[in-house]
C-alpha cells in the first residue's frame, strides 16, 4: 500500500489513571461520560464504573458501578439516545441503560431466540434508533467470565428501536469497535465492525433493522503489533477514524475503506476509543498506556450522532 500521510496534531491530556479508560460519550446536554472497566473490588472481582468527567477541571464523579447480584460489571462502550439515557455495552452484564442520575438497568438476559446473551464491548446507534452492538465475551453473568483473542466465539447484535434484541452474526475473533455508515438521505447503509486480533474491519450492508447482508472485508489496519482496531467514529466528510490499539495511531479511512489514507500519531501507544464532541471538530480519545482521556482538533466536524438528530 502507498505510504499514508502522518498527521501530528496537538493533543491535550485531560485526566489519567481511569482504569481501562474507554467509552467516551456526550449526552444531549453536553455532559461527558466515560467508563473505568478495569476497576476491581477488594477481592479483585470486576467492579467497573461509569464516570462523569468535568472537562474544564478534570473532576470525576462516579455515576454508577453496575452489578447483577454478586457480579460486578465491566462497562465498555457508550451511546446516548433521544431520551438522554446512556446505553452501555458491558462485558459481564450485556446491555445497560443509565439515566442522568446514574440509575441503571440491565436490559436483557437472553436474545430473541432465547439464547443467553454474550458480554458486550461497544455500540453504535443508526439514525433510525437501532443500536448495533459487538459482543466478544462469553455468556453474561452469572456464567464465568470468558474472553479470547484466539477463539472465534464473538457475536454482533442489533437492539431494534422496538426493543427486540437480535443476534445478527457470530464466529468472530473479539469483535470490538462498531460504526454505522449512512447514505446521503440519512438511511443506514453499512455496518462496520472491528475484529481486533486480525486487524480487519468488516462490513455488512444494512437491509433493515437487524437485517444485514453477508460479511465482507472493508479495510485493514497496518502493523504487526499486538492489538488492532478498537473504537471508531465517522467525521462529516465520511472518513472513519479508528483507534489502533497497540499501534500508537488513529487510522483514517476514506468512506470506501481499503487501506488508511492517513495516520494520526498519538502521544500514547494504546488508543482505545474516539468520540467527536457534538457539533465540533474536537475529538476525545481514551487510551490504555496512561489510562487517560485526551483531546485534539480534527480538520472537520464529526458526523452527527443519533442523539443530535432529534
Amino acid at each position: 500500500m502507498a505510504n499514508p500521510e502522518v498527521i501530528t496534531p496537538q493533543f491535550t491530556k485531560i485526566v489519567e489513571n481511569i482504569a481501562g479508560a474507554e467509552g467516551p460519550v456526550f449526552d444531549r446536554n453536553g455532559t461527558f461520560y466515560m467508563v473505568a472497566p478495569e476497576r476491581t473490588d477488594e477481592s479483585n472481582n470486576a467492579a467497573g464504573d461509569v464516570v462523569k468527567v468535568n472537562l474544564d477541571n478534570a473532576m470525576l464523579t462516579v455515576m454508577c458501578s453496575p452489578r447483577d447480584g454478586c457480579d460486578g460489571g465491566i462497562p465498555a462502550g457508550c451511546q446516548c439516545d433521544h431520551d438522554n439515557n446512556i446505553l452501555i455495552a458491558d462485558m459481564r452484564l450485556g446491555i445497560l441503560r443509565m439515566d442522568s442520575e446514574g440509575k441503571y438497568s440491565q436490559l436483557f438476559k437472553k436474545d430473541s431466540t432465547d439464547r443467553i446473551m454474550q458480554g458486550c464491548n461497544d455500540c453504535a446507534f443508526d439514525y433510525e434508533g437501532n443500536l448495533w452492538v459487538t459482543a466478544p465475551a462469553g455468556n453474561i453473568a452469572p456464567a464465568p467470565y470468558a474472553r479470547s483473542f484466539e477463539e472465534p466465539f464473538g457475536s454482533v447484535y442489533c437492539l431494534t428501536k422496538d426493543q427486540t434484541l437480535i443476534r445478527i452474526d457470530g464466529d468472530l475473533r473479539f469483535p470490538n469497535g462498531i460504526a454505522v455508515q449512512h447514505a446521503a438521505d440519512g438511511r443506514p447503509s453499512k455496518l462496520i465492525v472491528a475484529e481486533t486480533p486480525t486487524k480487519l474491519l468488516w462490513q455488512y450492508d444494512i437491509e433493515g433493522p437487524a437485517k444485514v447482508g453477508k460479511r465482507t472485508v472493508w479495510g485493514k489496519l497496518p502493523g504487526d503489533h499486538e492489538g488492532g482496531p478498537d473504537g471508531m467514529d465517522f467525521d462529516e466528510q465520511g472518513n472513519l477514524l479508528v483507534a489502533n490499539w497497540g499501534g500508537g495511531h488513529l487510522e483514517v479511512f476514506s468512506s470506501n475503506g481499503g487501506d488508511p489514507k492517513a495516520r494520526i500519531q498519538c502521544p500514547f501507544s494504546k488508543p482505545s476509543n474516539v468520540h467527536f464532541q457534538p457539533g465540533s471538530n474536537t475529538v476525545y480519545v481514551t487510551e490504555h498506556q496512561f489510562h487517560g482521556l485526551w483531546r485534539f482538533d480534527w480538520k472537520c466536524k464529526g458526523m452527527k450522532q443519533y442523539c443530535e438528530t432529534k
